[in-house]
């Protein structure tokens, strides 16, 4: 069997932790019965042999698969991974929801979406990356009785993702610590009448409200200070026609949201400036993982 989940971008801005959406930027994982375990890598992270290992993957399957079937089996896993590591674009979320669904696939077990995701927070607490990694699309959700509760909306063909991916990475551990401790009554308002507005936007495909709606004071601010390029990156993106430009949870990479018919030059402009970085178009995704026997 097969396993594909596609990147993510959580936050949008004044989402914290809430507000996420996918990118058919994908990894995927081919799954068989072996004599012998046996893990291969290509693409991202293929050079480090640390995550041969100790592949979180293999962890998180083995688990489940032993819970499910009560023994162990050896399996040879192919993965193919186009998600970069530890560059704000869900690489561990699609590892955890990913393992979690092949293991049920595996044990001959079915499993809902929906539980995929209660089950996933074990492992990721907030909901904004595995949501939409799960089920596509731009999602809003939030943890209540250790449930996720999700609202999902399919996303329009005519809008693309440019991702802004730098050369170096911002630990989410650090940059956590950099975030105040406290906000304001007005912060607080602040975050939550844009985040409303974007969610509200985004449902109601209102996509020239989003530079607005997309605004925070919250996070973003505080975590771009460890790369300071990213202020230009945002400045540029959104002069030349972005529809909004937001740090890619907690970084490295920016997110840009566009028209279809804006990408190539907008993509055009930031790598003009920003040459050093990876500048990449694709397209949103509303699919979410898929398990192909």
């Amino acid at each position: 069997m097969t396993i594909t989940v596609p990147a993510t971008s959580a936050n949008l801005g004044p989402g914290f932790d809430t507000l996420g959406l996918a990118i058919k930027m994908r990894n995927s994982v081919t799954i068989s019965p072996s004599k012998y375990h046996s893990v291969s890598l290509r693409g991202e992270g293929s050079k480090n042999n640390k995550l041969k290992d100790n592949n979180m993957f293999v962890n998180i399957f083995n688990d489940f698969y032993f819970n499910l079937c009560k023994y162990k089996s050896h399996f040879r896993f192919e993965f193919y991974n186009e998600v970069p590591l530890s560059r704000g674009l869900g690489s561990s979320s699609a590892v955890i929801t990913s393992a979690i669904a092949s293991a049920y696939a595996a044990a001959n077990t079915k499993i809902s979406k929906q539980e995929i995701l209660n089950l996933a927070l074990s492992y990721e607490p907030h909901p904004d990356n595995i949501a939409p990694a799960v089920l596509g699309g731009f999602t809003v959700s939030t943890v209540e009785n250790n449930e996720v509760k999700v609202l999902k909306k399919e996303l329009p063909s005519d809008l693309q993702a440019i991702v802004v991916i730098p050369n170096r990475p911002i630990s989410t551990s650090q940059s956590r610590k950099t975030l105040p401790t406290k906000y304001s009554k007005e912060e607080a308002i602040y975050n939550l009448s844009h985040s409303s507005l974007l969610t509200a936007a985004m449902f109601s495909e209102n996509w020239d409200m989003l530079k607005v709606a997309s605004q925070d004071i919250f996070h973003q601010q505080h975590r771009m200070k460890a790369m300071p390029e990213l202020f230009s990156v945002q400045k540029i993106a959104l002069e030349n026609g972005a529809l909004m430009s937001t740090l890619s949870g907690s970084g490295s990479t920016f997110f840009n949201l566009v028209h279809r018919s804006d990408a190539k030059n907008i993509c055009n402009v930031l790598r003009k400036s920003f040459s050093h970085f990876n500048i990449l178009i694709y397209d949103l995704d509303n699919d979410g993982l898929i398990t192909k026997a």
